[in-house]
């Protein structure tokens, strides 16, 4: 398993390069994929807020769009700190290892680590939508 500097590094690096003209709030986030694969991403806002894309998202995405299928941790850096939005967590359990690390960084380097089950309880999965009533 990586660990949590490298990732941290690649997210705040990755927040310097967000496009944030509407908040001015600089998300950088990087996981990395059950194959050992890293990616990274930004905040990408949009005059219209519906556009608007986070940083987590554009990581995964990436890595999806690169033929990864599971992600096993994954890092998001603020300057404060803040928590994927709702948003980000239901398309986190979608690709989630079942053990998904979520790491939370800010500018002073304290980092929170979550699991993911922890983060969202109860999550609407693939298998849930799968399931047979």
């Amino acid at each position: 398993m990586t660990n949590n500097s490298e990732l941290r590094e690649m997210a705040k690096n990755a927040s310097l390069k967000a496009h944030s003209p509407y908040s001015n709030v600089k998300v950088g986030s990087a996981l990395i994929t059950d194959s050992g694969k890293y990616f990274e991403g930004c905040n990408i806002e949009n005059s219209s807020f519906g556009g608007t894309i986070c940083a987590e998202r554009v990581a995964i995405f990436s890595a999806i769009s690169q033929g990864e299928s599971k992600i096993r941790k994954i890092y998001v850096y603020t300057k404060a700190g803040w928590p994927p939005c709702g948003f980000c967590r239901q398309v986190m359990c979608e690709f989630a290892e079942e053990d998904l690390i979520v790491i939370i960084g800010n500018e002073k380097g304290e980092e929170k680590e979550i699991l993911f089950s922890d983060l969202m309880p109860l999550a609407y999965t693939p298998s849930t939508y799968h399931a047979k009533e």
